[in-house]
């Protein structure tokens, strides 16, 4: 369950990702006011005894961090360089609240980018021929590290679904290795017993053999004695 402290940062970051969404003027302040509160929290919720996850923490520093760097891109003059800017912005990966579909600072991000894409377009219509030529290119300069990022995070996607479906693959094999160690084990305890019972088996039948030979061999050496006497007896010694 949320602490306290988790739950009215949840309530803050919430209304800075709104009042982000929204056109503001240039004296509006409660945004920034609002941001430096949420990293205070932040750095207090890090500390409590009843901190969230390190998962959880990892994407409200995100969240965090993207409102700071949108706060600063706002304030850079150019529109190039506020492009250039938000091309570097992480935004959210998860909602902030359950009623959210998108994460709505991934929603922020795409309307900054909307936003300096037209007043990068505006800027064009008053430039020079020349400067309007140079704007294009730092257009299509960006256009491309944006195809590229595109690209980097596609190909690490499949690259962490390769590793997910290897990992899976191992742990089919490990866990068929186990069954098969399990079953092997079983069968050597089983063969143990066995010969374990042969044996019993066998050292009582060796103890009857013996015995048998035994009581051979005093009833052999019964004989004997007495077939001498007989003999002496019947046979006396000459004289």
């Amino acid at each position: 369950m949320a602490s306290r402290l988790e739950i009215n940062f949840i309530r803050l970051l919430s209304r800075c990702e709104n009042m982000a969404s929204e056109k503001r003027g240039e004296a509006e302040w409660r945004l920034e006011k609002y941001v430096a509160a949420l990293v205070d929290m932040l750095v207090a919720l890090r500390k409590s005894p009843s901190k969230p996850t390190q998962e959880i923490l990892t994407e409200y520093t995100r969240k965090v961090d993207f409102l700071k760097g949108l706060l600063e891109a706002e304030k850079l003059t150019s529109p190039t360089e506020k492009a250039l800017a938000n091309q570097f912005l992480a935004p959210g990966r998860t909602p902030t609240i359950a009623n959210e579909r998108m994460p709505a600072t991934k929603t922020v991000h795409i309307q900054s980018k909307a936003r300096c894409t037209g007043e990068m377009r505006d800027e064009l219509l008053v430039l020079p021929l020349d400067e309007r030529q140079s704007a294009a290119e730092l257009d299509a300069v960006l256009q491309r590290h944006h195809n590229l990022q595109e690209k980097l995070a596609e190909d690490m996607l499949n690259l962490a679904r390769n590793l997910k479906n290897n990992t899976l693959a191992a742990q089919n094999i490990i866990k068929q290795d186990n069954q098969t160690l399990s079953q092997s084990m079983r069968q050597a305890d089983l063969n143990f017993e066995k010969l374990k019972t042969e044996s019993e088996r066998l050292e009582q039948h060796t103890k009857k053999s013996v015995n048998w030979l035994l009581w051979l061999m005093l009833i052999l050496v019964s004989f004997t004695f007495i077939s001498m006497i007989l003999f002496i007896r019947i046979f006396p010694r000459l004289r």
